[in-house]
C-alpha cells in the first residue's frame, strides 16, 4: 500500500491509543477514555466534576479523535481516511495535513456541542475529521481525467474545483446527497459502531467537520505545476 506517510502517523496514533485503552484496568481506561472524550457537559458546570477537569475543557476538542468506542468504530475510521485521506494527504505537506485534518475535527466538536449542550454523553472517534477530508477530496477527485485502462487518475496535479463547480456536478451532488441522508439516518436510528450504550453515531459533528473541510480546503492545498506531458513515457 502506498499510503502517505502522514496517513500512517494518524492511523498508528489512533492504533496505539486502543492498544493502549485495551491494556489498562477497567477503572483507569474509563477515566482516560472520558479524560480524552468530548462531553459536552463540560462546558455548562460540570468540568471540575469530570476527569481531566478545566484542562480537559481544552484539550478535549482534540484528544476525542484520538479516542474511538472499540476496535470496529476504529476499523471503520482506518478504512475511511485510507480511502479519502490518502488523496488528501498527497496534496499538501504533512503540517497542512494534519493542521486541516485537527481543524475539521475541532469543527465536528463545535457543532456537536452546540447540538448536544450540556449532555453527559462522550463523543470520540476521528471521524468529523476523516468526513472533513472526504469533502476535501469531492473537491478534485470527480474532476480528474481518465487515464488509460487500469490506471488511477492523477489526483495530485488535478485542479481543485471551486465551490461553484461542486455545486454544479451531479455526481458530487449525488454523492453528497446520499452521504449526508446515509449519516441522518444512521444518526436518527440509534445505530452505533463502539461498545457501550452511549457509543451512537455522532452525525451533527461529521457533518460540522464536512462542511468545514469543504469551505476550507483551499486554503490548505498546494499549488502545483502540471506534469511535464512530454516526459511521460
Amino acid at each position: 500500500m502506498n499510503v502517505p506517510r502522514a496517513v500512517m502517523l494518524a492511523v498508528g496514533a489512533m492504533i496505539a491509543m486502543q492498544l493502549v485503552m485495551s491494556v489498562l484496568p477497567v477503572d483507569t481506561g474509563l477515566t482516560v477514555f472520558l479524560t480524552f472524550a468530548m462531553i459536552p457537559a463540560r462546558y455548562s458546570g460540570a468540568a471540575s466534576e469530570l476527569p481531566g477537569g478545566y484542562l480537559s475543557a481544552v484539550t478535549s476538542f482534540v484528544t476525542y479523535m484520538l479516542v474511538h468506542g472499540g476496535w470496529l468504530h476504529l476499523a471503520v475510521n482506518v478504512l475511511w481516511m485510507l480511502a479519502f485521506g490518502t488523496a488528501v494527504a498527497r496534496r499538501m505537506s504533512m503540517a497542512s495535513f494534519f493542521s486541516f485534518s485537527i481543524l475539521c475535527g475541532i469543527a465536528g466538536a463545535l457543532t456537536h456541542l452546540v447540538l448536544h449542550w450540556g449532555e453527559m454523553s462522550p463523543m470520540v472517534g476521528a471521524s468529523a475529521a476523516i468526513s472533513g477530508q472526504m469533502a476535501a477530496a469531492l473537491r478534485f477527485i470527480f474532476f480528474a481525467r481518465g487515464g488509460p485502462p487500469g490506471q488511477v487518475p492523477d489526483f495530485v496535479h488535478v485542479p481543485l474545483a471551486s465551490l461553484t463547480e461542486v455545486l454544479r456536478n451531479g455526481r458530487v451532488m449525488g454523492f453528497i446527497v446520499f452521504w449526508l441522508v446515509l449519516n441522518v439516518y444512521f444518526g436518527m436510528n440509534a445505530v452505533s459502531f463502539g461498545s457501550g450504550p452511549d457509543s451512537e453515531i455522532a452525525w451533527e459533528a461529521h457533518i460540522g467537520g464536512f462542511l468545514c473541510g469543504l469551505l476550507v480546503f483551499g486554503f490548505f492545498d498546494a499549488d502545483r505545476p502540471a506534469p511535464d506531458v512530454s516526459q511521460l513515457r
